[in-house]
């Protein structure tokens, strides 16, 4: 099958799904239906081993080409002062959650600021409701900008796949509120690990409506194999070399 007819039929399932409206949200707490999804879903056998294998040896390799550059981050971050790593708590396969590592692009107390932010400004309150996160957030600094841009933000989840609680590609990481959005679809979700990218950063990135995010999101879960994820890689630095939708 070639890179075409992928995002071809990926386009289609997307749109088909949109325009059908099915979106409910049920219980997430089904343990059950979570299991019986990953036994459908997750890559098993071979599939799973060698899905595994590469993420290991992708994340070891990856980490060795970008060490200089890892050290340069450090440096500036440390120069400027507070915490090197940012560590949120995003939801795992199985429903475990799991601490997701990025390098800090805000300021040291960027929780309370936004508590601050969002209490003082409905528009933004409205935005964060909508999207988890804010086009324009000025918690952002200078350094932090460029590393969302690039996506070098997110290197120190390399960590995170050699973990295991990642992988190279996979659906969006998210937090456990956001499971609402993910309806009748949230068992499919929970059947993968998350990935430092995946169809939602080849495809639009924050530019992509929540909505149009689960659906990817749900596609790749019960799509994945070696040759989409090879091409999602593939995509993924044309898009981060463009630094489309990054904000």
């Amino acid at each position: 099958m070639s890179t075409t007819e992928i995002r071809a039929q990926t386009e289609a399932v997307v749109e088909s799904v949109m325009e059908a409206d099915s979106f409910n949200f049920p219980d997430t707490g089904r343990s059950g239906a979570v299991r019986a999804a990953e036994a459908t879903w997750a890559p098993a056998g071979a599939a799973g081993v060698i899905k595994r294998f590469l993420d290991v040896i992708g994340a070891i390799v990856l980490g060795v080409v970008f060490m200089p550059l890892i050290v340069v981050i450090v440096f500036m971050l440390r120069r400027n002062g507070g915490p090197v790593i940012y560590m949120h708590r995003r939801v795992g396969r199985g429903g475990r959650m799991f601490p997701c590592l990025k390098f800090r692009t805000m300021v040291p107390d960027a929780d309370d600021a936004l508590r601050e932010l969002l209490e003082h400004n409905a528009e933004l309150q409205a935005e964060w409701v909508r999207d988890h996160k804010l086009r324009h957030d000025p918690r952002v600094t200078q350094l932090g900008r460029f590393l969302r841009r690039t996506s070098l933000d997110e290197l120190p989840q390399l960590v995170n796949v050699l973990r295991g609680e990642m992988s190279l590609v996979g659906p969006r990481p998210v937090v456990r509120e956001e499971l609402l959005r993910y309806g009748k679809n949230v068992e499919t979700y929970l059947a993968a690990r998350p990935g430092i990218t995946g169809l939602w950063q080849v495809t639009g990135r924050n530019d992509t409506d929540y909505r149009r995010r689960v659906v990817l999101d749900t596609y790749y879960v019960r799509n994945q194999n070696l040759f989409l994820d090879l091409y999602i890689l593939a995509k993924t630095t044309g898009v981060v070399l463009g630094g489309n939708g990054a904000y």
